[in-house]
Order: structure tokens, then sequence, then C-alpha cells
């Protein structure tokens, strides 16, 4: 089904897609835990880490198979965000699953084969897929950074193996690396030279990230995702007005009735507003094969064609 602008953004219960990257000890997993209501899916057995008052339910699958039985809707019903930690320890897990479903994904050694990252890579998407569509959770997976050296710049990646890096990032409405820039945290949600990040919904640039005390208390990610409910709900009341706007003008003309060079110069006057303009083109043009007119170089205008009437 076709859907104008107006339609495509929905406000309703929307669940944001976030990858947070950055070196150990910097904060990724409390950083993961302040997003609302989260269940921690602990696959690198880290949470031990997390300063106790700022830990939440957690768990710590031994296999892909014991994650995914836990991730029912009847298990989860509590819970609005899952937290992936790590994003290559849950990696991991997919590869011995993989290996197991098809002997052919795994090389003599053991390493996966090109098939098996193929087959990893379709598994991370369908999971993603599954905790967004089905289950309908908020998403957070967290990745460790690493350094690359790029000429005589260095660049942060995250710390995953192969090309499933590009799948990773494909699913994901945010991206942010976190770093120190001198004694205060950040997150990043915009390119740079130093790292790619991903920023939507009117999340963008460089934020600190806030130390925790009495004052301040872990709900960053709570925080930015309602932000992200208003950008988008001020969003659809700029659509809403668009819209009335748009079915106004679409209303005002009358193609049965209006001269149809009266007709052009009305659609060429008119101050269109989403999609207004292509489609009264659209019609016109009907209009003009329909009744059998062409175009008089001569009178400048649209005339009959009544050698085809008369045929």
């Amino acid at each position: 089904m076709i859907k104008k602008p107006n339609e495509i953004v929905q406000t309703d219960n929307i669940k944001i897609r976030m990858l947070i990257a950055g070196f150990p000890g910097i904060g990724k997993t409390t950083l993961g835990l302040s997003a609302p209501r989260p269940l921690l899916i602990d696959a690198d057995f880290g949470a031990a880490r997390v300063n106790p008052k700022h830990r939440k339910d957690t768990i710590q699958p031994d296999t892909y198979e014991e994650l995914l039985e836990d991730l029912k809707p009847e298990i989860l019903e509590e819970y609005e965000t899952l937290v992936f930690d790590t994003g290559g320890a849950l990696l991991e897990l997919m590869k011995a699953y993989c290996i197991k479903q098809d002997p052919k994904n795994s090389k003599k050694d053991g390493a996966l084969s090109l098939q098996g990252y193929g087959a990893v890579a379709k598994e991370f998407q369908r999971l993603m897929h599954m905790a967004y569509t089905q289950l309908k959770k908020h998403i957070v997976i967290i990745f460790h950074a690493k350094e690359e050296k790029d000429n005589d710049s260095t660049k942060l990646r995250i710390l995953i193996e192969g090309q499933t890096k590009d799948t990773v990032w494909q699913s994901m409405d945010l991206g942010g690396f976190m770093e120190m820039q001198g004694s205060q945290r950040t997150i990043g949600f915009t390119n740079c030279e130093r790292y790619f990040a991903k920023g939507t919904y009117g999340i963008r640039g460089v934020m600190p990230v806030y130390e925790l005390d009495e004052n301040n208390k872990n709900t960053f990610l709570t925080q930015l995702f309602h932000q992200i409910q208003n950008n988008l709900q001020k969003e659809t009341e700029s659509f809403e007005k668009e819209k009335i706007a748009y079915e106004t003008l679409m209303e005002s003309f009358d193609f049965e009735h209006t001269e149809i060079n009266v007709l052009l110069a009305q659609i060429k006057k008119a101050k269109h507003i989403l999609t207004s303009e292509t489609e009264l083109i659209a019609k016109f043009k009907e209009k003009l094969k329909k009744e059998g007119y062409i175009y008089d170089k001569e009178k400048e205008k649209y005339v009959l064609d009544y050698s085809k009437l008369t045929q």
C-alpha cells in the first residue's frame, strides 16, 4: 500500500534500535541500563562489573538456543528494552549455533566459513527483527571499540569479526560512540573523521553523559527516547497542518467543470504542498488524454483534437 508523506511518521509506541560503542570501562553497560525498563542479555558475563545500585534483571545465556528460549513474549511482559552486552559475545553464541545448524558454516579448524559469516549475519538480522517487530521492544546493543590506523590518523571502529559489522549497523536507528573528552564522558551521534555514528529522529552531535549521583539518576537513555518521542510528535503535528492544507488545496480544483487551459493556469499558480503538484499534473494529463486535447503551438494553448474525436 502506497503511503503519503504525512502517513509515514508514527508516534504510537515507537521503539528505538540503538548501538553503543566505546572502550572497556567507560560505562557502556550502565548507560545501556538507563533505557526504559531494561532486561540485560549479558552474553559476555560482565554484569558483575556494573555498580550494584545500577544493576537490572539479567539473562546470562550459555548458548544461543538458551537465549531464544528466554526471549518469549510471556517472559518479557514487564520489560520495555532488551540490552545486548556485548554484541561481539552475542555473535559468538550465534556462531556456534549456525555451525551446529549446518556444518558447511564451519571450516576444518572450527572457524566460520564464508557461508558461515553469511549465516551469522542473517541470524543477527532475524533476531533484531524479532525483538523489534514481534516482541516490540527497544533494542540497545553494546560493542567494544578498537583503534585502527588509517594513514596518519586513528579511527575508532566497533570490535567485530569479519564483515558482519555492516549488517549490525543496517538495522540501527541510532549509533553512538562513547569517549572521554578531558574528564567528561560523551557520546557522539554524528559521523566524523574519528568514527562512524548514526543519528536520526533529530538526535545528532555530541552529548555529555552525566556522572551518576543522588541528583543524577541512571535515566540517560530513557530521557533520550522520550526526546525522540517528542520530536516525532512535533513532526506529526506539523504534518497534520500540512495534510489539512494539502486536502484543502486538492479540493479547490474542479477537474470536471473547469476549462482545460484555466485549469493548467490554476495548477501553475497554486502554492503546492506535499505531493499536490505531482498529483494535479498527473490528473491534468489524464484529462488531456481522456477528453482528446492537444497543444496548439500557434494558439499557445490546449485545444480539442477533432481528428481523433471524429474517428
